[in-house]
């Protein structure tokens, strides 16, 4: 009884945090942006970028040439099911519970794309696609050319990948996939997103000529790459190095009005053997904007070298009031 009151005390913290429902509404406008890329760029021209949606496009069209009538979205929500229980036990309790919630409403929004506009109203008979052997019942596309239609495919689905990674979540599927190889092979995520990706696009032999395997396999290996560009720009910081007398001035700035934290070294200059403080801190971009504002505003001279840096680890929070707050418990 007390385990359960105790989970139910942990769900009720959990409503009543504003970090609850600001993940929330991300997560539900990943999934958006993800069921626009399928129904809208995926379903019509049949590519197959390597994800859980393009194997459903696979396994359904192989399912109706058997006479079995299975829809997309159904077909979307029982390979996610078998994946939420790897992701659960693989990864995490909070990232399986995050996925759950993202791969259960994959496929219905799927549907609110249908409600909204069909793509029958969008997409037009494509000779590009006729020519590559699709048959011309088939052979169609909403931006006229099956290349435009997987690059924005994966322009809108890696932004969503990325927002939903940044949360410690994922669209369900192929990026939970890529979350394990991730995890246990130590590969960058946007690399992780290829491999996985790239052996499900080759499921799509099954129903696709040679060529369309292909455009896909392209599309997989972009998908990974922007991803990984995604992520350095959400994640980036810049390291700052400055060597000032006034360091004293520069570091009670940084805690005070940046709430920020900083390290002193003690250094020795190579050309004048005399001793200085080196002052390091990791900064937003608009924090380091501030920083230099600052320098410049008071005519601090100081020596500042800066760089970037992709991923922070530790206790360095994304959050200037977390940071503050952590900082007045110590």
């Amino acid at each position: 009884m007390s385990k359960f009151n105790d989970i139910m005390n942990e769900i009720g913290h959990a409503l009543a945090s504003k970090k609850f429902w600001v993940e929330l509404l991300i997560m539900t406008l990943g999934m958006f942006m993800t069921g626009v890329c399928v129904y809208y760029f995926l379903v019509p021209s049949k590519l197959i970028v390597g994800s859980i949606s393009g194997l459903s496009i696979v396994l359904t069209n192989i399912f109706q040439g058997m006479g079995v009538n299975i829809s997309l979205s159904m077909m979307i929500t029982l390979i996610n099911a078998i994946l939420l229980i790897l992701a659960y036990l693989l990864i995490g309790k909070e990232f399986g519970l995050k996925t759950v919630y993202c791969a259960l409403i994959l496929g219905p929004m799927t549907k609110v794309c249908e409600w909204i506009y069909p793509w029958q109203n969008l997409a037009t008979p494509n000779e590009y696609l006729a020519n590559m052997g699709v048959a011309s019942d088939q052979a169609f596309s909403v931006m006229g050319n099956p290349w435009f239609d997987l690059l924005c495919c994966v322009l809108i689905l890696s932004a969503a990948q990325t927002l939903m990674f940044s949360i410690n979540a994922s669209t369900g599927g192929l990026d939970i996939l890529a979350k394990i190889v991730n995890k246990y092979l130590h590969f960058d995520i946007g690399k992780s997103v290829t491999v996985a990706g790239g052996i499900i696009c080759l499921t799509a032999f099954a129903i696709n000529p040679f060529q369309m395997v292909v455009i896909g396999l392209i599309g997989t290996w972009i998908n990974g790459i922007i991803v990984d560009y995604f992520t350095a720009s959400i994640n980036n910081r810049k390291r700052v190095c400055i060597v000032s007398k006034d360091y004293d001035r520069i570091r009670r700035f940084i805690i005070d009005d940046l709430d920020r934290g900083c390290t002193l070294y003690e250094v020795i200059g190579g050309y004048t053997n005399e001793k200085s403080i080196e002052l390091e801190a990791l900064l937003t971009k608009d924090e380091f904007s501030a920083l230099m504002e600052f320098l410049n505003k008071n005519e601090i001279n100081a020596f500042t070298t800066a760089g970037n840096v992709s991923e922070v680890y530790g206790l360095w929070a994304k959050d200037r009031h977390r940071a503050k707050k952590h900082a007045e418990k110590r």
